[in-house]
């Protein structure tokens, strides 16, 4: 993996260990809340998901992942199917249209990752990767300070 991949890895979780993902928060140029982008992320993965699966890797409410889902299904970009081994599950698979967007954000984005790392000298990069990885170990140490919902957004914790 290169340094902008491992960057561009490291931002997303920034992020999510931040409880930055918005609802209402949306990607420029494209028709989708920043929250769905990150989701689109997630599940291209060739494997579906659990809504409760998706909500841990995204440290958001299973009630907003439910709503964030059933809009994704609505704008044609996944389908919600029940899990045969528990009906009560639903797992989340993209559609065509989701990977096909995932792809050109995915682009656009690790274009402009690839930008900022060229204009870094090695010993920077290197920094940066190894700053934020601490960060980022250090913010899921502790509680998100501005969240409003009893999810601790900042640790990996069992879910409630």
């Amino acid at each position: 993996m290169d340094e902008a991949e491992r960057l561009h890895g490291l931002f997303m979780e920034l992020v999510r260990a931040g409880g930055l993902l918005q609802a209402d928060q949306v990607v420029p140029g494209h028709p989708i809340s920043v929250s769905q982008a990150f989701a689109l992320h997630e599940l291209d993965t060739g494997t579906p998901l659990s809504q409760r699966d998706l909500a841990e890797r995204l440290h958001l409410e299973k009630s907003s992942v439910s709503r964030m889902a059933a809009e994704m299904e609505r704008k044609g970009l996944l389908v919600r199917e029940r899990d045969p081994a528990n009906r009560r599950l639903y797992r989340l698979r993209l559609t065509d249209r989701g990977r096909a967007l995932h792809a050109e954000m995915r682009g656009a984005f690790h274009g402009q990752y690839v930008r900022w790392v060229e204009e870094m000298t090695p010993a920077e990069r290197e920094a940066l990767v190894i700053g934020l990885t601490a960060f980022v170990r250090v913010m899921r140490g502790g509680p998100v300070p501005w969240s409003t919902g009893t999810h601790d957004h900042g640790r990996d914790s069992e879910p409630a």
